[in-house]
């Protein structure tokens, strides 16, 4: 599993307010890279592929070798930092649990916080950036924040569309990251639990920007095809709370291991799912009842426990701690989202942000109205930890912590140490000039007199320090590393 998160840009600078210009200078200020030469290898990407047996039309990216060293940097602890359109973008690299991908993705705020401030020194005396970790900028823009679940090929892909529409649909209750008003010509609110709820106009399609699905087809699998898909969401809010971001991700990973192990929930499939999110994103109750297509009324909740309650029948001899916690926590959240979600102020978005702004106005005598209140809103989300309203409540032990400073720190220098991401950073850090290129299924060595060596990566499990550690730690050039490998 992985992330990718769309930050947003905005320039103080009223003379530089282009966000491509912006977001590219930002990622060349990032100090830690192994290597400065290395860009991305585009060459078996394809996101125009789609899940149900067609190639849409459409141009793939193919940058040119300066441009795509500028767009792309290839970070030390295997992920990726980019531009994409007119954002800074960050993938951690591919992680097997869910505490594992917090701490990576954590790491992805601190470098852009160090880029921030590097970018800063290059230009003193401006401070010409502010970096949100949200979805929105309030004036009918959404930027994505994406999942990706490497998954059987076996499974046929119908199977997960209507098995996870009703989990994605209802997840949002505990993992949406709470939003001031309403955008896209949608129903008003003053308050909603999820940011890019309003965004979502169609149920399954191939598109991430426009008519957004719920469930998106796109079949790029960044391994190999004749045994994985990866599932690409797109239907998530970005969360600044580690707990929010563990439980989201840990339960959709714990939901597709029980589809492609056969067990299904039956009967909770929505009559409306696009209408459904938008109305389960405007109940602050959490009371209110969905149409589903057999005809009765369930609330998010009750949805939510079907997939629980099938979840702890088919892990109960799991020997998995991270699951086990995982299944805890969700129980505990559910439970406590039934009786009150005010009690949820410390674990998750949108409930400490709701306190949040609550005490505020209440303080102030304003209501949701008040252009101070979506400034806090936004304020919410800034990455830098001085400014950013999360992490004032963070330093004042208001919110609970799934990591540590110190592993979020380790996950910013060095790559999980179980996946080919392993393989990937420990290549770059110690063959930083022979690294030509990489993407996440291969990584292209220069070994003079203008020769490219490609290694493959199609196993997302293989590369991982057990396998090649004794190989990267004996070989002393690259020479000797890739006669190894050809043995």
């Amino acid at each position: 599993m992985g992330t990718e998160t769309e930050f947003g840009i905005a320039s103080k600078n009223s003379e530089s307010i282009d966000p491509v210009s912006n977001s590219i200078f930002l990622i060349n200020s990032y100090p830690y890279l192994p290597s400065s030469s290395a860009f991305w290898d585009y060459e078996n990407e394809n996101p125009l592929l789609d899940a149900r047996g067609f190639e849409a039309d459409g141009e793939r990216e193919r940058p040119g070798p300066e441009y795509n060293r500028l767009l792309n940097k290839l970070l030390p602890n295997g992920g990726r930092l980019y531009v994409d359109g007119a954002h800074p973008e960050y993938s951690t690299p591919e992680c097997t649990n869910a505490r594992d991908l917090v701490a990576f993705e954590k790491a992805g705020e601190r470098i852009l916080e160090t880029c921030l401030e590097m970018a800063s020194r290059l230009k003193p005396g401006e401070s010409r950036f502010s970096i949100y970790k949200n979805n929105t900028d309030s004036k009918g823009n959404s930027y994505g924040y994406h999942e990706n679940y490497l998954v059987s090929r076996e499974v046929p892909f119908e199977k997960i569309v209507a098995q996870l529409t009703p989990f994605f649909v209802t997840r949002q209750v505990f993992a949406g990251a709470g939003k001031v008003g309403s955008e896209n010509k949608t129903e008003s609110a003053a308050y909603q639990i999820s940011q890019r709820a309003d965004f979502f106009e169609v149920w399954v399609d191939l598109n991430t920007m426009v008519k957004r699905p719920i469930i998106n087809t796109r079949d790029e699998p960044h391994a190999d095809t004749a045994r994985f898909r990866r599932l690409h969401v797109i239907v998530g809010d970005a969360n600044m709370s580690e707990f929010t971001t563990y439980l989201k991700v840990g339960t959709a990973a714990l939901v597709l291991a029980m589809i492609e192990e056969g067990r299904e929930v039956q009967g909770v499939e929505l009559e409306n799912p696009v209408r459904s999110i938008k109305e389960i994103s405007r109940d602050l109750t959490l009371k209110k009842k969905m149409k589903l297509l057999r005809g009765e009324e369930w609330s998010a909740i009750e949805i939510q426990r079907a997939y629980l309650e099938q979840a702890e029948v088919h892990f109960a001899k799991s020997d998995d701690p991270v699951t086990h916690d995982l299944l805890e926590k969700w129980r505990m959240v559910l439970d406590k989202l039934q009786e009150d979600p005010m009690q949820l102020s410390r674990h998750i978005d949108w409930v400490i942000k709701k306190e949040l702004i609550e005490s505020y106005m209440q303080r102030k005598g304003c209501d949701w109205r008040d252009p101070r209140v979506s400034m806090m809103d936004l304020q919410y989300h800034d990455v830098t930890q001085g400014k950013g309203l999360y992490y004032a409540l963070e330093r004042g032990n208001y919110v609970e912590r799934i990591v540590s400073e110190n592993t979020i720190s380790d996950a910013q220098n060095n790559p999980p140490e179980d996946t080919r991401a392993y393989f990937r950073g420990s290549c770059l850090k110690k063959f930083p000039k022979e690294v030509y290129a990489a993407s996440w299924s291969s990584i292209l060595f220069d070994t003079g007199n203008n020769s490219i060596k490609r290694v493959p990566l199609m196993d997302p499990l293989k590369g991982s320090r057990a396998l090649v550690g004794p190989l990267l730690d004996g070989a002393r050039t690259i020479e000797e590393l890739l006669a190894i490998i050809a043995t």
